[in-house]
């Protein structure tokens, strides 16, 4: 079982998306880190040697943010918009959509669970 960046990869599938349980590695990101290491995108998770593994995590190390450091990123960001006072950082106050959806009949993730209002 291959361990990269303190997540357990599926076994079974390739490890072109394998790479992509990873927080913050797309399949793009998969494939690049795959040419820059050499290994074949259709070898599976199990298939991989100890020297492929070690290759595959120091590139992940050397080149990418990913898991807990880029949550830890993204949630500052986020953090940063809402004390300047910006008009997505006033979004993210209110638990509304930040890129321009219409409110009035959607966003529903965003705005929870219906509240009646003037109900008499």
């Amino acid at each position: 079982m291959a361990r990269i960046s303190g997540v357990d990869l599926p076994k079974k599938k390739r490890i072109e998306y394998g790479l992509t349980y990873i927080y913050g590695i797309g399949l793009h990101t998969s494939r690049k880190i795959l040419d820059a290491t050499g290994v074949d995108y259709n070898t599976r998770v199990f298939e991989l040697t100890d020297a492929q593994a070690a290759l595959i995590r120091n590139e992940i190390q050397a080149s990418f943010m990913v898991e807990g450091d880029l949550r830890k990123k993204v949630t500052l960001d986020i953090k940063a918009l809402m004390d300047l006072g910006s008009y997505r950082g006033l979004r993210h106050r209110r638990g509304l959509p930040c890129r321009g959806q219409k409110t009035k009949t959607n966003a529903r993730t965003r705005k929870g669970k219906r509240k009646t209002v003037g109900a008499a």
